[in-house]
């Protein structure tokens, strides 16, 4: 199990990830995006960045930061809906909105083989954005008929990205357990 730290970007589903945690008895520390020091992250074995509310450049920068690092000492890191957003910005990827937003709960399929999960997960959605294409050190391993990069992973690394807020499914915290226990 990890030491893991939460970077807090102010999603209103943060505080159900919390609470996921501290009744699962994982050991984690929350820091919110502009209360870090960059120094503070080298500490941490893995890291969940949550949600967010609204675009912020500062919380954009010290995300992004985060990833390079997880990135360069090869720690494991889940990236929550904006945060599996910045994870594809941050290498090399993009997203656009999305033509409609996407809310409430759906089907995803997983069509990789991976750590996290198998076969269909029910999710909940809450988002505008999406990832619309990834770099060549990501790939999407699950998708859903509105979104093709639902679960990213890299290609060497414990480093994922949900599109969808895990903390609000039953299948979606059995996610996050397998993800905390790598």
């Amino acid at each position: 199990m990890c030491t893991l730290l939460v970077l807090d970007n102010g999603s209103v589903y943060t505080r159900n990830l919390l609470d996921f945690l501290s009744q699962e008895k994982i050991n984690f520390m929350t820091l919110t995006h502009d209360k870090i020091q960059l120094s503070e992250i080298a500490k941490f074995r893995c890291f969940i960045l949550s949600g967010r509310t609204k675009n912020n450049q500062n919380m954009n920068v010290i995300n992004s930061k985060i990833i390079k690092h997880a990135v360069l000492e090869k720690k494991s890191l889940l990236g929550i809906c904006y945060g599996a957003e910045i994870l594809a910005l941050t290498l090399g990827g993009t997203i656009r909105k999305t033509k409609f937003p996407q809310r409430g709960n759906h089907m995803i399929d997983v069509i990789k083989n991976n750590p996290l999960c198998t076969g269909q997960l029910h999710v909940f959605e809450s988002h505008s954005y999406e990832i619309s294409r990834l770099n060549n050190e990501l790939f999407g391993i699950a998708k859903s008929e509105y979104c093709k990069y639902e679960i990213i992973q890299h290609k060497e690394l414990d480093i994922f990205g949900t599109q969808f807020h895990p903390e609000m499914s039953a299948d979606g915290q059995k996610l996050i357990e397998s993800f905390v226990h790598l």
